[in-house]
């Protein structure tokens, strides 16, 4: 009996890592659900820095650390740290509310980029949308502080609804010294579904191009948005094993393609200022849609 060989795996060259569910902040519109109660799920460090192994063996690039707020995982400097010696490229998707002495360590290598999320300059809108007190402060102050040390941070801002201070926050933030700015609709997933199910519709349309994400049960979809459509395991099997299945190739096949070669409907929302990259790459970006790296047509990943 002939034994069909394996499927060629599909190439992936970013590959977000959920480290948790866990955060600070309980957000209305949480693609991932995250709140303050939240656990980090069933992946182990040994699991994650076994996906980090088979990330660099496969062919992936960049990592991203998410959450939830990563920076809470147990293992979060280890797995940053591991995933380098590796010679990977980290990213790291932070609400930067609360930042360690070690974390400003790591935010400064050079293979490292930092990403946040920001709402408004008026620090009772931005708090409400967080659902904590004393998070736009926290936030700013961070920023502030990632920008004296030459540290430059990806900021995303989401518009949630009529009348929010979306472009003064924009404007702020391009004042402060940020030079990659961008503002994008809240995305139908997670906690801002409302209560109907969530869609293909509410992706970019790119999800499962040259990325992939691994959610804090090790279960593997085609971003962190598209996390309503698993495709495997990598508690059960090789990353590359699922990235070579039927299953994999079935849930990126499900996803309308859509925009302009290269990136998303949303690029007109991109809103750019003298000096503020706002390139739209998703191919070689963080995440896909917003709000998991929040915009869904985001920078490009600078080298």
């Amino acid at each position: 009996m002939t034994i069909a060989p394996e499927a060629p795996a599909r190439s992936i060259e970013f590959l977000e890592l959920d480290l948790t569910a866990r955060c600070q902040l309980a957000c209305s519109h949480c693609y991932a659900e995250a709140g303050p109660t939240k656990g980090h799920g069933s992946m182990t460090g040994d699991d994650w820095r076994h996906v980090i192994d088979e990330a660099a063996e496969v062919g992936v690039e960049t990592v991203q650390l998410i959450g939830g707020e990563p920076t809470l995982h147990p293992n979060f400097s280890e797995l940053a740290w591991h995933a380098l010696d590796v010679g990977l490229r980290v990213r790291v998707y932070s609400n930067l509310y609360r930042v360690r002495e070690e974390h400003w360590d790591l935010f400064g290598h050079p293979d490292v980029r930092l990403a946040t999320s920001y709402y408004s300059d008026a620090p009772a809108e931005h708090d409400e949308i967080t659902g904590r007190k004393g998070s736009h402060d926290s936030t700013r102050a961070n920023i502030v502080e990632a920008l004296r040390r030459g540290i430059d941070v990806k900021v995303g801002i989401i518009h949630m609804r009529d009348g929010q201070r979306s472009q003064e926050a924009f404007a702020e933030m391009v004042e402060l010294g940020a030079t990659q700015v961008r503002i994008d609709r809240v995305r139908a997933v997670g906690n801002a579904v409302q209560g109907v199910l969530p869609s293909t519709s509410a992706l970019c349309g790119r999800c499962g191009e040259g990325k992939a994400a691994i959610l804090p049960d090790g279960t593997v979809a085609p971003c962190g948005m598209g996390r309503f459509m698993p495709a495997g395991n990598v508690r059960g099997s090789s990353l590359k094993q699922v990235l070579a299945g039927s299953a994999w190739s079935s849930v990126v096949a499900s996803i309308p393609r859509r925009g302009q070669a290269g990136c998303t409907p949303d690029e007109d929302s991109c809103m750019p200022s003298p000096g503020v990259d706002m390139a739209c790459n998703p191919d070689k970006d963080g995440s896909d849609c917003s709000p998991a790296e929040t915009p869904a047509c985001n920078p490009a990943y600078d080298d």
